[in-house]
């Protein structure tokens, strides 16, 4: 038991260092100044330490307008897709439906598309609409297929409460609204916590669908904003480190904050 348990931990001891290399090697770059990445190469013990490839990837490479830009397109994206799909499965799970179990399975099938073969339908009917090339084609876009998803989950959650506690605030004069708003949303907060830390990481570093209904660079959020940096920042690694380095900050704060209730949801889901 214990060769076994030294060959778990040195298995797993490993892994997590391959895995912490690469963001080692990310942070240690974005530090460095362009001279010593130069002339020591990219692979190189760090020699000098400096900051201002974060001040060009901010300000000359458009970091800052970017992040604006994601942010504008992941907060609303959030909030009304986690709104939208709680509601919808607020109905699916607390009433009788007619071909209830098919709408779900429908709403869900839609997720098993590849995003691909819909990257024309999209564009053509974003342009269509008069939102082609605007933050609001791209939320319409994020919470139209997030929802099946979102839905699917929340209304396993909401099945599991308990009846009789929506028959008690019936009893007790409550309303359709206020069962939903103040009874079974507060009782979901473990899942809505969960997804909409999984919505803000899929949406904020979302690429296809940005490079899908938006043209422009001054629109383009964080993510495709990378790819032009790339381009504009050729050989200054410390510059395109630095981009990344802060393209991670938002969605790596988004989990820590809600690292508890984002294991408690995945605990729940797994109980049930």
């Amino acid at each position: 038991m214990r060769a076994r348990t030294f060959g778990f931990h040195l298995l797993a001891g490993g892994l997590a260092v391959l895995w912490l290399l690469p963001i080692l090697l990310v942070l240690t770059t974005s530090v460095r100044s362009f001279s010593d990445i130069a002339s020591n190469g990219l692979g190189a013990l760090p020699a000098s330490f400096s900051l201002d490839g974060f001040g060009q990837a901010w300000g000359e490479g458009g970091g800052g307008h970017a992040m604006l830009n994601s942010l504008l397109v992941t907060i609303p994206t959030v909030l009304l897709a986690l709104l939208l799909s709680s509601a919808a499965a607020f109905a699916l799970s607390r009433y009788d439906i007619p071909f209830r179990r098919t709408i779900i399975l429908v709403m869900l099938a839609g997720n098993l598309l590849p995003p691909q073969i819909l990257l024309v339908p999209v564009a053509k009917l974003a342009e269509l609409l008069g939102i082609y090339d605007t933050l609001t084609a791209l939320i319409v876009v994020q919470v139209g297929f997030g929802l099946g998803f979102y839905t699917f989950v929340l209304q396993g959650f909401m099945r599991s409460i308990p009846g009789e506690i929506q028959q008690a605030a019936l009893i007790d004069g409550a309303g359709v609204a206020q069962i939903f708003w103040r009874i079974i949303l507060p009782m979901t907060r473990p899942a809505l916590a969960a997804l909409g830390a999984l919505a803000f990481t899929w949406t904020f570093n979302d690429l296809l669908w940005s490079i899908t209904v938006l043209r422009t660079g001054t629109v383009m959020p964080v993510t495709p904003a990378l790819l032009g940096l790339q381009g504009q920042y050729v050989s200054n690694w410390n510059v395109i480190a630095a981009g990344s380095v802060i393209a991670a900050v938002p969605t790596v704060a988004v989990f820590l904050r809600f690292q508890k209730h984002f294991i408690s949801g995945l605990a729940i889901g797994a109980i049930k």
